[in-house]
């Protein structure tokens, strides 16, 4: 969506401060995390299709508002109607894939699948933000908008197509103490689903294995935000940056479209990328960003092997719920991750700072059981 690389300029546009736009930043985080579990119960209750309908439909009634009526109270209730689609999304998707993969019997092809669905968003993403420019110079922001309302909703229209035969499992216990048949005992409520999946963190040490892997290396993905920071901090020319940023990004699109390759050693990869990363950084060097973009490669490849160990430990009755409280404890660690990297800033520059986030990746990678 070409609002993407752009929206904090809309604002701006408006009369909104710097202050005020953190407001609206810090909502959308908020409305995110609070809603992050609920709807992965949700989901485990009703059609994870229709959620995977409904969320994007979420995302453009937002940008809806924001082209027809900007201002501080539109933008605002477009960030909380944004940050419910997402999490109607988060975790859903994931499930939904898995599951129905489980039923055609090719469970197995679920890190290819997902890999290469993030491989295509990362560049997809990329070619939004090259067209952003000469479409918002065309029409302004009313094209750029329409264009971002245009997207979701036909997005919306693929979810229609994707198949839902997951059949939803009825409490046995329900069945036991009653001694009716299956038919006449409705389906777990929602405090059931969340039972059993906070059960299956407590219970299974594989679950939360994979929770820990999936929150930790979140925390370094989200660092991708400062990736200008530290392009800029190699000595590359201000319009020289975009260049070093695609180079990052077709890195972190190669590791997600080769997610079901280099299964047998996943430490060693990953260690392998904690090297590249602190080697790229530590250099500050325009040819150390080869090293970072190997690096977010193999973050990726990493995040979809974290996912997918989830996905096969998990049982599909609370799948949606395991994989959104894996959700909120990610969103945790990467406002850790900000926290830090604002600490830290005061006494090192993006090269450094950068360079010190290896250290994580490697702790994950001597810590990683298949």
């Amino acid at each position: 969506m070409l609002l993407y690389p752009l929206y904090a300029l809309l604002f701006t546009e408006h009369g909104l401060s710097p202050a005020a736009v953190s407001s609206l930043f810090a909502l959308w985080s908020l409305t995110a995390f609070l809603t992050e579990v609920p709807s992965g119960v949700l989901a485990d209750l009703v059609s994870r299709r229709l959620l995977l309908v409904v969320s994007p439909l979420l995302s453009a009634a937002a940008f809806a508002l924001w082209t027809l009526a900007p201002g501080y109270g539109t933008f605002a209730a477009g960030f909380v109607l944004w940050g419910v689609g997402g999490s109607l999304r988060s975790g859903t998707w994931q499930a939904h894939i898995h599951t129905e993969l489980a039923v055609l019997g090719r469970a197995g092809a679920y890190p290819r699948l997902i890999g290469r669905a993030e491989a295509v968003g990362t560049v997809s993403a990329l070619l939004c933000a090259l067209a952003a420019g000469p479409v918002l110079a065309a029409g302004g922001f009313t094209a750029v908008g329409v264009a971002s309302v245009a997207a979701p909703l036909m997005a919306a229209v693929v979810a229609l197509t994707l198949p839902d035969t997951r059949v939803r499992p009825l409490p046995e216990r329900d069945v036991a103490a009653s001694g009716d048949t299956k038919e006449d005992v409705n389906e777990p409520g929602a405090r059931q689903v969340l039972r059993e999946g906070v059960a299956a963190l407590r219970g299974a040490a594989p679950v939360r294995a994979a929770v820990v892997a999936v929150a930790g290396l979140a925390a370094v993905l989200s660092l991708d935000e400062y990736l200008p920071l530290l392009i800029a901090d190699t000595g590359l020319a201000l319009t020289a940056v975009p260049f070093g940023y695609g180079l990052i990004l077709a890195g972190d699109a190669a590791g997600g479209w080769l997610a079901d390759r280099g299964t047998e050693h996943p430490g060693r990869v990953l260690a392998g990328g904690g090297c590249a990363l602190a080697v790229g950084a530590f250099s500050a060097t325009p040819a150390g960003l080869v090293g970072v973009a190997v690096a977010f490669g193999v973050l990726r490849w990493a995040a979809v092997q974290a996912d997918t160990r989830l996905q096969r430990e998990t049982a599909d009755s609370s799948r949606a719920t395991v994989s959104s409280l894996a959700g909120s404890a990610a969103e945790v660690t990467s406002l850790a991750s900000f926290g830090l990297w604002a600490l830290g800033s005061a006494w090192a520059g993006p090269a450094v700072l950068f360079g010190c986030a290896a250290l994580p990746v490697l702790v994950l990678a001597v810590t990683w059981r298949r």
